[in-house]
């Protein structure tokens, strides 16, 4: 399985497929890679073992991906940009002249990152775009080596979690959100409630608007049908809980514009699991039902 940098959301999604994984006595290999992008390319690269990935909406499509199948949409996922500057920025364009972390090339968060700054005229041109992601890009916002970081992934993913929990970084808020999703149809509008993160210390003091990717999570075609079963329930256990963006159940669907879905991902999300996996009870109330 394909996930992304250390400290992703993928990675941290990707973990958790393992664990489910785990249960039925199977061994997830997890691929770090740099992102979205070469996800896809992975999965079309016959020789590199890669069959699952994890990968957002608007990198590619069935058109330019075939033999890719997807398994539906897995979350939405906050665009976030954090900064270390006494004084709050509050337009995009004040980041002009900035040392932004961005990600890698391929990386979803950069492609996303390059799309959103260069809507309000910031670039390569006029800032330094630094190839930091995850839980380096983090480490380079507390060391003072960028000025500013944006992240692509869950509030407990490990970089976003340490960056929101840290006193010395700022949200930048998207009042435009709903206009981005206009100009970018496959965002979301997200907002984040006041205090989620943390009602005592008051994180954040106050509704934070934010834009959002939406995930999904594509496989080769040639996929082993045995397997299929297992992905679809590791999916729903890390994806299906009550969320701070979703609600319990939301996810994971059978929703994508972009490729096919899968027949396996059709039939599971109408009428449930149908194939057993002998050694995972959580699918089954009791072993007997199928082994």
């Amino acid at each position: 399985m394909a996930t992304g940098p250390k400290g992703s959301s993928f990675e941290y999604f990707g973990r958790q497929y393992r664990e489910t994984f785990a249960h039925s006595n199977i061994e997830l290999e997890l691929r770090e890679t740099t992102g979205a992008a070469e996800n896809v390319q992975l999965l079309l690269d016959q020789k590199s073992g890669v069959e699952i990935a994890l990968t957002i909406a608007g990198v590619s499509d069935g058109k330019h991906a075939p033999g890719l199948l997807s398994f539906g949409t897995v979350y939405h996922t906050p665009f976030w940009l954090f900064y270390s500057s006494s004084e709050p920025i509050d337009e995009l364009s004040q980041l002009t002249g900035k040392r932004i972390a961005v990600g890698p090339v391929g990386n979803g968060g950069r492609l996303l990152a390059e799309k959103v700054l260069g809507k309000a005229g910031v670039n390569s041109e006029n800032a330094t775009l630094l190839p930091f992601a995850g839980s380096a890009a983090a480490e380079a916002l507390n060391n003072g080596t960028v000025d500013a970081v944006s992240l692509l992934g869950p509030p407990d993913a490990t970089a976003v979690h340490s960056l929101l929990q840290n006193p010395n970084a700022r949200i930048m808020n998207f009042p435009e959100a709903e206009a981005f999703t206009i100009i970018f149809p496959e965002l979301v509008r997200l907002v984040l409630p006041q205090g989620v993160i943390d009602i005592k210390r008051h994180i954040p003091p106050h509704d934070v608007p934010l834009i959002g990717a939406v995930d999904k999570l594509l496989v080769r075609s040639d996929l082993h049908p045995e397997i299929a079963p297992l992905v679809l329930q590791a999916m729903v256990e890390a994806h299906g809980a009550r969320g701070i963006f979703q609600r319990s159940g939301e996810f994971p669907n059978g929703t994508d514009t972009e490729y096919p879905v899968a027949p396996a991902a059709t039939d599971f999300y109408k009428n449930g699991p149908s194939t057993c996996l002998c050694g995972y009870p959580s699918m089954y109330k009791e072993r007997s039902q199928c082994c």
